[in-house]
């Protein structure tokens, strides 16, 4: 049975449960297998070294979560070197369907709906809800935690300049 953490993240203002380790900078990133938009399988190992921002979204359906994505796209213009993955549990073809209407072309949206591969993996997986929390991690080209960030309300934002500095300097 996985981990089971509570105390660390609320949804509107409701403490929940999050299942799976707490992942620290200086951690090695744990692999995961999630479903890209054409339901072919993607692993962390796909973008072996390369340095990763991993944007961890409860579902691209909702206003801070589109707000979030769509910020890491405009930023992944800036970022040559970096690769930007947008994961959540909606389905591949919503995921789709939202990168299309909205424009997204350099961030990879990644479905973990299949085996929660990811959330478990990243301890992210919303017990309650069976959707990710809020988070962000950066992932440098050895495959090492380099910012891991847990949103403590899932219906705020993250800090983006502290992601996009710590990927910055793991291009360095």
């Amino acid at each position: 049975m996985a981990q089971e953490r509570t105390g660390v993240v609320t949804f509107k203002g409701n403490p929940v449960t999050l299942i799976g380790p707490e992942i620290k900078v200086g951690d090695a990133a744990p692999n995961f297998k999630v479903l890209a938009n054409d339901l072919s399988e993607v692993t962390l190992d796909d973008t072996k070294g390369s340095v990763r921002i991993i944007s961890v979204v409860p579902s691209l359906d909702t206003g801070v979560c589109d707000a979030q994505t769509r910020r890491f796209n405009e930023e992944a213009a800036q970022l040559e070197g970096v690769n930007i993955l947008t994961i959540s549990v909606d389905l591949p073809f919503a995921q789709k369907r939202w990168c299309g209407a909205a424009g997204i072309d350099k961030v990879q949206t990644l479905s973990d709906h299949r085996d929660l591969s990811f959330g478990t993996a990243y301890g992210v997986v919303i017990k309650e809800l069976r959707l990710l929390a809020r988070a962000v991690f950066v992932i440098d080209q050895n495959d090492q935690v380099v910012h891991a960030e847990y949103v403590p309300e899932i219906a705020e934002h993250p800090n983006y300049e502290a992601a996009i500095e710590a990927a910055k300097k793991a291009l360095q």
